[in-house]
């Protein structure tokens, strides 16, 4: 039966942003979005990653991708995208999978929407186009260096007659995110653009493409505004104390004694992770007892006192048997960066500091110590009562 299929080249070299396609944006590699854009996309059957790079082929088949080594002479500056679809769907050939569609994914596109790949595959499917990029309308006056060398001059507009946005029509900028293609009809023209080309447009906050450091600034400052409520699909979660558990302030007392303020619907959150058995645990630099206090409190596990805590938590991780990217870590402060940049799941507090809301794949919407562990505890619950694995327990206790 002829496939749909999602192919993203993704060499490791790149000129503007050096190994780009591993940087991360809102704490998910750029390479990983692509992916998860990819294969959460209904009308897509498999997804594909063309690599020259093996940390690159490791990480996209740790996230369900399918491999194909892209040979150097095709990975270089000067080899273009068609040369890695063509061989790609060469080896597909090999391996006798009957290609009907290609998606052409861009792993530097950030915020595909797996709705607009659906809708996009419609259309080609339905035979109304061979070629459907995604772009977004734009009524920009462009300009470009005159003919006779002096000044500049028009491109899609006549200097003299300017007329308004709603007195004209739109013309079409390609994002670069994605570019559905009929495969026979790509085989025989070998070139993306060909036969009936038409745009589906996509909303225009999704339209970033990363090609410089200043782009990626920006993706990084956006990132979390796409995963705003989403289910935080993570299997144990870790936090940070001070300015998590607490709003990081302190009572000292005229004897040195400190005393913290926690939030007793955080404590319902953690009691809930407990309850459906994903492990939960404390990890801080306060040295103060409080810390071991509070965890006893909630029955979990807790490490403090640590000067660096990110090999902590790789060591407890891999004592628990849980793969770092199936880990939500919590954090606010800059002595979080460590371990947020470890995980699958970056979590940062509504208040956190600037570079750890950078950092992470989620921002909460509650501050430190004011329900926002209960707001990360309610998103990973929701993720599991989610998944396929939990559904026959929940219809079992029904």
């Amino acid at each position: 039966m002829s496939e749909v299929v999602a192919i993203i080249p993704a060499r490791g070299g790149s000129r503007g942003v050096p190994r780009k396609n591993l940087r991360r944006v809102g704490g998910v590699p750029l390479i990983v979005r692509a992916i998860i854009a990819g294969r959460s996309a209904d009308a897509i059957d498999r997804v594909i990653v063309s690599t020259d790079d093996p940390e690159i082929a490791e990480l996209a088949r740790a996230h369900g991708a399918e491999i194909i080594v892209r040979p150097a002479e095709l990975a270089g500056d000067e080899a273009s995208s068609e040369s890695a679809l063509d061989h790609a769907l060469d080896v597909l050939d090999e391996r006798g999978v009957d290609v009907a569609v290609v998606v052409f994914l861009q792993a530097t596109s950030p915020f595909i929407d797996p709705a607009d790949l659906d809708a996009a595959v419609r259309t080609a499917r339905s035979g109304s186009a061979d070629v459907v990029f995604s772009a977004v309308p734009s009524w920009g006056f462009l300009w470009r260096p005159a003919s006779d060398g002096r000044g500049l001059e028009g491109v899609n507009h006549d200097a003299a007659h300017r007329p308004r946005r709603q007195d004209r029509p739109p013309e079409y900028l390609e994002t670069g995110a994605f570019y559905v293609l009929d495969a026979h009809g790509y085989r025989a023209a070998r070139h993306r653009f060909f036969g009936v080309v038409t745009a589906h447009l996509v909303a225009e906050p999704t339209a970033i493409e990363i090609d410089t450091p200043e782009q990626l600034l920006i993706a990084s400052a956006i990132a979390s505004e796409f995963d705003r409520g989403a289910p935080v699909d993570a299997d144990a979660v870790v936090t940070d104390f001070d300015g998590v558990h607490t709003d990081d302030r302190v009572l000292v007392g005229e004897d040195g004694s400190e005393y913290v303020t926690v939030n007793r619907s955080d404590g319902m959150g953690v009691a809930r992770l407990v309850r459906a058995g994903i492990p939960v645990l404390i990890l801080s630099t306060e040295r103060n007892r409080v810390v071991a206090a509070r965890a006893r409190k909630l029955g979990i596990e807790v490490r403090h006192g640590l000067d660096d805590k990110a090999a902590p938590l790789r060591e407890w991780a891999t004592d628990a048997g849980i793969p770092l990217d199936r880990v939500a870590y919590l954090g606010n402060d800059i002595n979080d960066l460590g371990c947020l940049d470890l995980v699958g799941w970056p979590v940062a507090t509504a208040d956190a500091h600037p570079l750890v809301r950078a950092a992470a794949r989620v921002v909460l919407d509650r501050r430190g110590g004011d329900g926002a562990v209960r707001a990360l505890a309610d998103r990973v619950l929701a993720a599991h009562d989610d998944s396929p694995t939990q559904r026959p327990r929940e219809e079992a206790r029904a």
